[in-house]
């Protein structure tokens, strides 16, 4: 093998062993693969809340990390907050809820 196609191989295993390495997680950052899993919770937490006619998605704002929603925002009452919790543990995919959702 040529020292210019040694070197060009060589560039190329560096450049997969980096971008592969890039992807993975750690403690404190999510993987690509868990950071659209959240998405696709969020979006699965808002559509439930949307479609719930006691939920108002305009006062709840949903996060996710890790498989964890973050609920939080201004409610009218308590009964909207413990119900928006529920609508969220019923989600394929979360882990638990952390209910911040304040009553105004």
């Amino acid at each position: 093998m040529s020292p210019l196609k040694l070197v060009r191989c060589l560039l190329i295993s560096l450049v997969l062993v980096a971008s592969v390495t890039g992807c993975a997680g750690g403690k404190k950052f999510e993987s690509t693969g868990e950071y659209f899993d959240d998405i696709a919770i969020t979006t699965k937490v808002k559509a439930f809340i949307f479609d719930n006619s006691k939920l108002n998605l305009m006062q709840i704002n949903v996060e996710t990390y890790k498989g964890i929603v973050q609920l939080s925002g201004f409610v009218d009452s308590s009964e909207i907050a413990a119900k928006a919790g529920d609508v969220a543990r019923t989600v394929k995919g979360v882990k638990k809820v952390n209910n911040n959702l304040v009553v105004k």
